[in-house]
């Protein structure tokens, strides 16, 4: 074989292999293409990118259109994590292409990927959101002390350092005068500080969605502090490494619309949809419903909402400032053409609607609007109001899987039977924190405060 000869053939092999390498993230077939998707089974504001997404199998669908149009086969590998960090670690390494997280890990995620350098990561959509950050919580055990975040100065407080609810804890105990070196933080998964927690050997636990409720739920705990009181919007949304997006934009785009139709199933359904994610991960349907449910904790959707954005781009001082972040352009960072060419657009946010039975009237206001979930029963009922949702759990006999009802001040759903309860008159109003009913008590003089059994003999 001639020099000239064996250069050709070298070079065809190589061209060969850059082909395959281009055509298939795993290594194989060319014509196959392997996407991992790092995601939080038990973060209930991630499932339409995650949990709910892979039970109903959009992704794989979506995927299966594309490669009748491309002829390639593409093969979609799931993994599941407790919480973002991992999964941009993940990322940075190059073996997860698509994740979903926090605003925190987001921006952590976006500053490490870019110090990195090479073409970074994106945020190209929104999973789900709550405007005054009710997503993230601080519980204690049901016997503690502490009345208000200031009364954890000096005690040990479960979280995970760097995620979202950590974030709003750093923030929510400044904002009560404690220094974040006041208290004895635990760095700790959320199931670990869970378990800590029954077991009281730490004194609180600051956690994101959904293990608040689900420690409330299970009888192990209340709300001390409540995310909303801080009043800044809190998100998830869905990262994705660029170097794989370049190279493979109809994935991303197909994962987007992927996304939507879990997003649409949700809102549409949301009790079926609650009763799935939770028949994929332990978690109580009762719980899972309190957040995804129709006026619910947090609010699907997958636009990159202006409003959103510029909480993160105020959210980036704080962290820097904490030594969390070295730098992050967030314009860089975000990217809605992915969002706009899938050609996606949001449908309604689920809303409680119907005859309220107890009151005869429709439900008009989704601010006081709650709802009943009774044992047998394969539909909720709703309540126009508090006053009208006492008025219906004294009347029927039937048992109750779960009463919901949105805080009197900042509108955060929660379980009737965990909330703080006043009167005002003929009103009642719930609240999720004694810190919050006091606030109001202390407003209105005439007001009086009342146990659930209490609001439920007087309704």
């Amino acid at each position: 074989m001639s020099g000239a000869v064996r250069k050709s053939v070298v070079l065809a092999a190589v061209s060969a292999l850059l082909a395959g390498a281009a055509g298939c993230s795993s290594g194989g077939d060319s014509k196959t293409v392997e996407v991992v998707v790092g995601y939080q089974s038990k973060t209930i504001n991630t499932v339409t990118a995650g949990t709910l997404l892979r039970a109903r199998g959009y992704f794989e669908q979506q995927l299966a259109e594309l490669g009748k149009q491309d002829g390639r086969r593409y093969e979609v590998v799931w993994q599941d994590y407790d919480a973002g960090a991992p999964i941009t670690a993940q990322m940075l390494a190059d073996k997860i292409d698509i994740g979903s997280m926090g605003d925190y890990p987001l921006l952590i995620n976006g500053s490490r990927a870019q110090a990195a350098g090479g073409p970074g990561t994106r945020l190209v959509s929104v999973t789900g959101y709550n405007l005054l950050g009710a997503l993230n919580s601080v519980v204690v055990p049901k016997d503690s002390p502490a009345h208000t975040l200031a009364d954890l100065k000096g005690k040990k407080v479960s979280s995970s350092v760097g995620s979202a609810s950590d974030g709003t804890l750093v923030q929510a105990l400044a904002k009560a005068g404690v220094a974040e070196s006041d208290v004895q933080k635990q760095n700790q998964q959320p199931a670990v500080g869970a378990s800590a927690l029954k077991a009281h050997s730490v004194d609180a636990l600051a956690q994101f969605v959904a293990w608040p409720a689900a420690v409330v739920f299970a009888g192990d705990g209340r709300l001390l502090y409540d995310g909303a009181a801080l009043g800044r919007p809190t998100l998830h949304g869905v990262v994705v490494r660029q170097k794989f997006g370049t190279a493979h934009p109809d994935v991303v785009r197909a994962f987007l619309r992927a996304q939507d139709a879990a997003t649409r199933d949700l809102n549409q359904h949301p009790l079926a949809a609650a009763q799935t994610v939770a028949e994929a991960t332990g978690l109580p349907p009762e719980v899972v419903y309190l957040y995804n449910g129709p006026n619910g904790v947090a609010t699907f959707a997958t636009a990159l909402d202006p409003r959103l954005l510029d909480a993160m781009r105020a959210d980036v001082p704080f962290l820097t400032s904490v030594g969390v972040l070295k730098a992050l352009d967030l314009d860089r960072f975000t990217d809605p053409s992915y969002l706009r060419d899938s050609g996606v657009t949001d449908g309604e946010p689920a809303r409680i609607t119907g005859t309220d039975a107890a009151c005869d009237r429709p439900v008009t206001d989704p601010a006081l609007a709650g709802e009943l979930w009774y044992e047998g029963e394969q539909a909720t009922r709703p309540a126009a109001d508090p006053t009208c949702l006492l008025r219906a759990v004294k009347a029927n006999g039937g048992k109750l899987r779960a009463a919901y009802v949105p805080d009197a001040a900042t509108g955060t759903r929660w379980f009737a039977d965990q909330d703080w309860w006043v009167r005002d008159g003929d009103a009642f109003k719930p609240f999720t924190t004694e810190d919050g009913a006091e606030a109001y008590l202390a407003a209105h003089p005439s007001a009086v405060r009342l146990t659930y059994r209490q609001a439920l003999d007087a309704s």
